[in-house]
């Protein structure tokens, strides 16, 4: 009865030491986590000491932009999963030890078959005590051709995430050309908004008043009022366009929102390279570099590889063993000794599987060619809009530069004439806020064809950083190599 009792108690406290419930986060856990990631997100960053230009924004967000460190990281996981799976294909080499003991003997005796009698008295060949270990070498040929098989498709696992890795980082970029060059607009035009607003604000304020003491005419002074409310809503929303601009930049440089930093401002008035390439060279380009194609042509031969890895798993299992073995029982004439043995095993059942996994890998193999045209029409469209954004974009960079050289006469003769008593102070601010707006047009045209200049090469697969590239560089060394890249490209793309 105490037996049982026992028994139950100890049942029952297993069975309680099994039950597992939910356990959320504490808000402290949670407090401790977001702290520590809030330290974390831009530690051992180089400090921003200068003026940052676009070769440095570029340096820093390959550097330190966390997308980007995801897919490096993901490209060490592959590496790393490549160097484990090579273990597979090695024999095992497996050691062993054990005890066994029991309160008595281990014996038995014989019966006779013939008379059914007991032929032996009761005897032990055992002792109450057994020490024993050994070490087995044993490899499977199938084993080997199967681990074979998956390493090289983590060979490729690994070159396709170098080619995921090589997009983000075309990607970023691509946004860093795109940011940079609409936050050198903001540096140049901010401050001259802030002192537009204000004089137009000012200026509001005594029109209301001089309509309030009937000093105007009504008409006149409302017309008045609302030319004052549009150019104060423009600039309102230009200024909004600016500032967002440099804090995406900020973000693509993985500087945290608020950290002060300036830009190095350019002239304006560079001119953009031409495009010496043909429409046609662009597309092969583009259809032998793309990481999208180099991707599916790395899927389509771990697919293959599947298909061999079910031919092998259909032949017969041949295993060789090789082995020491000791035991410490003393009634054994042989306390040592070394064995060897093979073994063949066949599972009949794959044979009846093989034709299903092959279709199942034909089908696979459908999908992935059907994905690789998908994927060739859209590389060669996105080449013919590359080229066709670029041109038409240079054509609106040069309206742009034509308009703002306009404008910058139209304003010196309005300034003139201002000073002299000839213009209102109203059409002095409708001219300043037009040639305000006329270089903002100019700053984010440039931007724009920027981008698509960036995009020109994106779009045909072709790297915006050099293969000597690893990110583990200094922010100075990446900017030297970013920028005899991008320095080297624009001379080539120059016409003779």
């Amino acid at each position: 009865m105490n037996t049982k009792l026992i028994l139950s108690i100890s049942m029952a406290a297993l069975l309680a030491g099994c039950n597992v419930t939910p356990e959320p986060l504490t808000p402290s856990d949670l407090q401790t986590t977001a702290d520590r990631n809030f330290q974390r997100v831009d530690a051992d960053q180089e400090p921003v000491s200068a003026p940052i230009d676009l070769y440095e924004a570029m340096a820093r967000a390959l550097k330190y932009n966390l997308d980007y460190k995801v897919e490096l990281m993901d490209e060490a996981l592959k590496t790393r999963e490549l160097d484990l799976s090579r273990y597979d294909m090695l024999p095992q080499i497996v050691a062993s030890a054990g005890y066994a003991g029991r309160n008595n003997f281990s014996g038995a005796s014989s019966l006779s078959l013939i008379t059914r009698r007991q032929s032996l008295e009761p005897s032990t060949s055992s002792e109450k005590n057994l020490y024993t270990a050994d070490l087995t070498l044993s490899w499977d040929v199938l084993d080997f051709g199967l681990s074979y098989v998956r390493a090289k498709q983590k060979a490729d696992e690994v070159l396709i995430s170098q080619e995921r890795r090589r997009k983000v980082a075309n990607r970023i970029i691509e946004d860093v050309r795109s940011s940079y060059w609409r936050a050198v607009s903001a540096e140049r035009l901010l401050t001259k908004l802030q002192q537009l607003e204000d004089s137009v604000s000012t200026t509001l304020e005594n029109s209301e008043r001089l309509a309030e003491r009937r000093l105007s005419a009504p008409l006149t002074a409302l017309t008045y009022q609302r030319e004052l409310i549009e150019i104060q809503g423009e600039v309102r929303r230009l200024q909004r366009e600016l500032v967002i601009a440099k804090a995406q930049l900020a973000a693509l440089m993985n500087l945290k929102p608020g950290t002060e930093f300036s830009l190095v401002l350019p002239n304006r008035g560079i001119a953009m390279p031409d495009v010496k390439y043909t429409g046609e060279d662009m597309m092969m380009t583009a259809l032998q570099n793309r990481s999208e194609l180099r991707e599916v042509s790395y899927r389509q031969r771990i697919n293959a590889k599947e298909l061999d890895a079910a031919l092998l798993s259909a032949l017969p299992s041949f295993r060789g063993i090789l082995g020491v073995n000791v035991d410490s029982n003393d009634f054994l004439y042989n306390n040592d000794w070394f064995q060897w043995g093979a073994r063949a095993s066949w599972n009949v059942l794959n044979l009846f599987r093989y034709p299903a996994q092959k279709k199942a890998v034909k089908a696979q193999d459908d999908l992935l060619q059907q994905r690789e045209l998908a994927l060739t029409m859209a590389v060669i469209t996105q080449v013919h809009v590359a080229r066709a954004r670029f041109g038409h974009l240079s054509e609106e960079l040069g309206t742009a530069n034509h308009q703002m050289r306009v404008q910058d006469k139209i304003m010196a003769q309005i300034r003139a004439g201002h000073k002299a008593g000839a213009m209102s102070q109203q059409t002095l601010l409708r001219e300043e806020m037009n040639t305000l707006v006329s270089e903002v047009k100019y700053d984010i045209a440039y931007a724009e064809a920027q981008n698509a200049y960036a995009n020109l090469f994106g779009s045909m697969g072709i790297d915006d950083f050099g293969p000597d590239i690893t990110g583990k560089e200094d922010v100075t060394t990446l900017r030297g190599s970013l920028a005899k890249l991008w320095n080297d490209r624009e001379m080539a793309m120059k016409p003779n």
